[in-house]
């Protein structure tokens, strides 16, 4: 992968969140690719699991938001991206993320993983009530 194969994804997913359904999906991701949208979530497994979450996550196809990304890394077939979202105008909620990449030959993605973090969200385990003070940091 090179950094034009990320743009063309990353650029290809605003498109496919900003049109009505989920058609876009089938350009972007492979039949059997791996969706995490969060760290510790569970991944989802397959466009139609990735379809039915896009569905009941975003609010509308016309919802306002802005998305900027840049590149962090590209490596083989992974690539590291740095996004930040804006939804609103004005904004009202915004958070940043990385998300992690693997595209197969075809340029779909395969394994997609999101680290998502919003404003006041904890910052550690101990902050947000995971463990006690007595455990490694």
């Amino acid at each position: 992968m090179e950094r034009a194969d990320l743009a063309r994804w990353v650029e290809g997913y605003e498109r496919a969140w900003r049109t009505p359904g989920t058609s876009l999906l089938e350009e972007l991701f492979s039949p059997e690719a791996t969706y995490m949208s969060a760290p510790f979530e569970p991944p989802l497994r397959g466009r139609a699991d990735i379809a039915a979450f896009w569905e009941a996550e975003r609010a509308s196809p016309d919802e306002v938001f802005s998305l900027t990304w840049e590149p962090v890394a590209v490596d083989g077939g992974v690539a590291v991206a740095r996004v930040e979202v804006g939804y609103g105008d004005p904004v009202t909620l915004r958070f940043r993320d990385l998300w992690i990449v693997t595209l197969g030959e075809d340029g779909r993605c395969t394994a997609f993983e999101e680290w998502p973090f919003f404003p006041g969200q904890a910052r550690t385990g101990e902050a947000a009530g995971a463990r006690d003070a007595s455990g490694p940091h």
